[in-house]
């Protein structure tokens, strides 16, 4: 009997690691939130909490620093697109409409798809195909619908469909590389979030922090370290211990979380038109998942 316990303590604990690493992921904007107005926000913020992580995984995990030259380039992949997709989802929640924003980044399902395609080998089935029309019709009735033209999509709005995009490639390039450990590939995903934050205050996007008090670089470095990292760490560690379409349908959790607690904190409503895209969004993420099966 206990054995039987243990085992299914053992089978349930990635699927509720995962349930609250979703969640936590769809609250990440009342942090972001915070900083807004602060001395530190936008990309000082992102490079100062990436950038600690980045630096400490460095120093202390230098036995993957030397690695073959096919997973190097891997590697670098997974810096560059999963450091764009972390910095351009941040700013979008962090500077735009919170549920706009998180049902942008979700139309997951068309890049998951077309990217499984030309990269993987992966056959287009009905549901597929299915859950890309309602991700599209989703983004469409969220930006606007018929009135998109009246009413154009801003940088933001752009922010959070690349970073949807780059994700999933992002993702893919964390399938072709199952056999690397796991660290290396979330301290390539800090690295490159560190590295591209630098670049948007080198260039000028942004200011230096050269204000931010003691306080707010520790409570960035928190944030890099009490969120962000752990919970990546949670969300990885689970997924490779789920199968592919029971993890990706409890990540939508994400999106719920994000319209529940923005409608509550922030007192957020949603146009009827704005609602039946986000229930698109979620429909075609539940379809996507559903066949990945």
């Amino acid at each position: 009997m206990n054995a039987v316990n243990t085992n299914s303590a053992a089978a349930r604990a990635p699927v509720l690691l995962l349930v609250c690493t979703s969640l936590v992921w769809g609250c990440t904007w009342i942090p972001l939130k915070a900083f807004v107005g602060t001395s530190l926000e936008g990309a000082a913020l992102m490079a100062v909490a990436y950038g600690a992580v980045a630096v400490t995984g460095w120093l202390l995990g230098r036995r993957w620093w030397c690695v073959p030259g096919n997973d190097l380039r891997a590697l670098v992949g997974i810096g560059l697109l999963g450091g764009y997709a972390s910095i351009a989802f941040n700013l979008s929640v962090m500077y735009g409409e919170v549920v706009r924003m998180m049902s942008l980044f979700y139309t997951l399902p068309v890049w998951a798809v077309l990217g499984g395609r030309l990269f993987l080998g992966e056959r287009f089935t009905p549901a597929r195909l299915l859950a890309v029309a309602f991700a599209l019709l989703g983004a469409w009735l969220i930006l606007g619908g018929a009135n998109l033209l009246a009413h154009p999509p801003t940088w933001l709005d752009a922010l959070a469909l690349s970073a949807g995009f780059a994700f999933s490639m992002n993702n893919i390039v964390f399938r072709a590389t199952a056999a690397r450990p796991l660290p290396a590939k979330i301290l390539a995903m800090f690295s490159g979030s560190a590295l591209l934050s630098l670049a948007i205050l080198l260039v000028g996007l942004q200011a230096w922090p050269r204000d931010a008090a003691p306080l707010q670089l520790g409570l960035g470095i928190a944030f890099g370290f009490g969120w962000l990292l752990l919970a990546n760490i949670g969300t990885q560690w689970s997924v490779t211990r789920l199968e592919a379409g029971r993890a990706a349908v409890i990540i939508i959790l994400e999106l719920v979380a994000a319209v529940v607690t923005s409608m509550w904190l922030l007192g957020t409503q949603l146009s009827s038109t704005e609602w039946c895209g986000a229930l698109l969004i979620l429909l075609a993420a539940w379809l996507e998942a559903r066949g990945q099966h």
